[in-house]
């Protein structure tokens, strides 16, 4: 007997998971140095255009994707494809990707965990910037070192994903989605009390039209491109995942009701 799918308790834990798929180094680390790149305010704006004409209508159709069929990027398309036609082929590259995405974040989440245990050991007290440097060099050096904490982190996401949908990713993605919320807004009101502040500000959203002659502007675009892209998560099949366990009346765009059910 098929054991029937487990359905998002609720659409905050959907978007705080969703969110939590996206919102990585790609957007806490990347993000401000590329748009500093790039022309400040210029790439915001490609990179919010984007967003609107490519991104959420791809997200969008991800959950469509996986709603319909209930199944992962694995077997998405085999379920729902016309016959006769070959999208199927594309859940090769969408499992392709998702490994290459899981090799990297699990290697850096790793990295994380490890500065963690520095940091509770007291590794960093008292060293300089150029010192820490050097525990990090050290740390990505050996491979037996980085393995070790990538394992950890692998079996630690095996074990929340072991409890199941409702009692382990999403109640664990609510904490921690959450935390990480207070973070960003206490690291929000530091730099905005640092020493030239307003000046890293208006380099970082104020329009720079040179930057169009120094990198030109197809660069711009296609890294504002690549930014959406990044930012949502897209195109590996990860939102369709997500979609997969919503249920059939929820509306995909939005806070609604659906055929006169109430979204709670």
């Amino acid at each position: 007997m098929n054991q029937a799918r487990e359905l998002f308790s609720s659409r905050l834990g959907f978007i705080l998971i969703s969110a939590g798929c996206a919102i990585g180094l790609g957007n806490v680390w990347r993000f401000p140095y590329i748009t500093g790149l790039y022309g400040g305010g210029l790439f915001v704006l490609f990179y919010i255009l984007f967003l609107i004409i490519l991104g959420l209508p791809i997200m969008t159709m991800e959950f469509s994707v996986g709603r319909a069929s209930k199944k992962s990027v694995a077997t998405s398309f085999d379920v729902l494809e016309p016959e006769g036609t070959k999208w199927h082929i594309f859940k090769w590259f969408g499992m392709a990707g998702n490994y290459l995405l899981m090799m990297f974040y699990t290697t850096v989440a790793g990295w994380m965990l490890a500065y963690l245990f520095y940091m509770l050991r007291g590794n960093f007290v008292g060293r300089t910037p150029a010192e820490v440097q050097g525990v990090f060099e050290g740390l990505t050096s050996s491979a037996s070192t980085s393995i070790l904490f990538m394992i950890i982190i692998t079996i630690i996401g095996l074990g929340v994903c072991s409890l199941g949908l409702n009692n382990g990713v999403e109640r664990i993605t609510k904490m921690m989605m959450s935390s990480l919320l207070f973070i960003m807004i206490a690291l929000v009101i530091r730099s905005l009390t640092l020493p030239n502040a307003m000046e890293g500000l208006s380099f970082y959203l104020l329009p720079n039209f040179d930057s169009i002659a120094k990198h030109g502007l197809w660069t711009i675009i296609y890294a504002a491109m690549g930014q959406a892209f990044f930012s949502l998560s897209i195109g590996m099949g990860s939102m369709a995942i997500f979609g997969s366990y919503l249920p059939k009346h929820r509306s995909l765009l939005g806070e609604r009701s659906v055929n006169g059910v109430r979204l709670e």
